[in-house]
């Protein structure tokens, strides 16, 4: 008999630990960070395919998007902090909530945003940027192909500047994401936009994507933790020829 309570406090132990382990999971996930990967090139050069990172969800305060499955238990945001313009963050589409995309905030609320012959205007203001290379694309038939790299600035309310690289497709000036209307971005909302500029459905596509309210942003990105070209976190047996050594640890700017 004392044999077979033994056994069943064992199990018993295990199953709490198992709890207890559970539990705290879902305590960080929900309240400091929530691990992603990037799963298309709309990003790129600032984020690449393979790569893994973590948002940190406190940074902006909690919106309901904060908890497991959305669940609506409170509306708005609390302990809400102000995102600045620059972020990288990854967000709850407004058109589904259930996706959540990752994109740079180009415009905050009350903004102006237009985008002519593929330069960027943040309230009558032309953006600066400056070309510093060439980069390497590959389309989705295969065909490889040469993107502009720039290094763009943008002006961050209450002095200073954000500088992060963008790409551009050549000769694509006169595309329709590249000569827009003036967007005016509404109370609470944010206008995001993708690194990899004519590549990436973003708030220039009203029906698509449009200004993200404050309670969808889901957190910052921070930190990449793991990054491979052609093979998944778990598929250890490939990390050898597939880890990009030099993007661990790498911080998001």
């Amino acid at each position: 008999m004392a044999l077979s309570r033994r056994k069943s406090s064992g199990f018993w132990e295990t199953v709490r630990t198992i709890v207890y382990a559970i539990v705290i999971a879902i305590v960080v996930r929900t309240v400091a960070f929530e691990p992603f990967t990037i799963p298309s090139g709309s990003m790129v050069p600032t984020l690449l395919i393979g790569d893994y990172l973590f948002v940190s969800k406190y940074s902006y305060g909690y919106s309901r998007f904060s908890l497991p499955l959305g669940l609506p238990l409170f509306g708005g945001r609390i302990f809400a902090q102000t995102p600045k313009r620059g972020d990288v963050v990854v967000f709850k589409l407004p058109t589904d909530t259930s996706t959540d995309y990752i994109k740079r905030i180009i415009g905050l609320p009350g903004d102006r945003i237009q985008v002519v012959h593929g330069e960027l205007k943040i309230n009558g203001q032309q953006i600066v940027r400056k070309q510093v290379d060439d980069y390497p694309e590959r389309s989705a038939q295969g065909d490889r192909f040469l993107d502009a790299e720039y290094l763009e600035t943008l002006p961050v309310p209450g002095g200073g500047e954000k500088t992060h690289p963008i790409l551009r497709h050549p000769n694509s000036d006169e595309d329709s994401q590249n000569n827009t209307i003036e967007y005016v971005v509404p109370p609470d909302h944010y206008f995001m936009m993708g690194d990899n500029r004519d590549n990436s459905q973003d708030s220039r596509f009203l029906q698509q994507v449009g200004y993200v309210p404050f309670e969808n942003l889901v957190g910052r990105a921070e930190f990449i933790f793991f990054s491979a070209d052609g093979a998944a976190l778990w598929e250890v047996w490939k990390w050898p020829w597939t880890i990009r050594w030099s993007r661990l640890f790498q911080g998001i700017h």
